[in-house]
């Protein structure tokens, strides 16, 4: 699959700011899309990594990251083998709650068996069979594998509506009362097609009172 470069998201920040004065006045408050994908990484590598992060600040899963290699100092990064064979006590003192360490034992486990495909096996599969395939796995919900398409697989027309940042900003964007639910913003994104990574990309820095903004 062609991966995105840099005029593609000028592309898509054109095709956007056509699409009504909303659009076009947050787009000239944000300025050019630096959407940064980690191409170089597996989506084993990358499906701990979001799990550290999950739910917490960049500080602390940086931290947390840390920590985790430094019991492997050895490996650039903690090979699948080498977290199975981490007891929980050692995963628990970089900071892993114990459903985290369950579920980034499932991501090895996976990737072994081959559950979690290759970074060359995943960029042949479709978004939708990537996610169905992945959510099997303990703990792995539809929003982690979305970021792992959008930031290591760079796919472009990825739009994760569970995502509470991207809804509050679509509620911004529109000074709207409240955020769209997913399923009505899921509908509403299919206008922003075939670029609704870019879309999701500045929906998350839609400033959350537009209006004392943009004035």
């Amino acid at each position: 699959m062609t991966m995105p470069q840099p005029n593609d998201y000028r592309m898509a920040t054109a095709f956007l700011r056509g699409l009504d004065a909303d659009w076009a006045g947050v787009i000239d408050l944000i300025g050019p899309c630096t959407h940064d994908p980690k191409a170089a990484r597996e989506p084993y590598e990358a499906l701990v990594r979001a799990i550290a992060y999950q739910q917490l600040t960049a500080k602390a899963g940086d931290a947390i990251l840390a920590r985790l290699k430094a019991l492997h100092p050895a490996s650039p990064f903690p090979a699948p083998g080498e977290i199975l064979a981490d007891d929980f006590d050692a995963l628990r003192a970089c900071g892993f709650s114990a459903s985290k360490i369950a579920t980034i034992k499932a991501i090895a486990e996976g990737t072994l068996t081959g559950l979690v495909p290759t970074r060359v096996a995943a960029a042949a599969m479709d978004d939708e069979d990537l996610i169905a395939r992945l959510v099997t796995l303990k703990g792995i919900g539809r929003w982690t594998v979305e970021m792992l398409l959008m930031y290591s697989l760079e796919r472009p027309d990825v739009l994760p509506v569970d995502d509470f940042g991207v809804r509050e900003g679509y509620r911004a964007l529109k000074s709207l009362g409240e955020a769209p639910k997913p399923r009505v913003l899921r509908e509403i994104g299919k206008a922003w097609a075939p670029h609704r990574t870019v879309a999701s990309w500045y929906l998350w820095r839609v400033p959350r009172e537009r209006g004392n903004v943009l004035a």
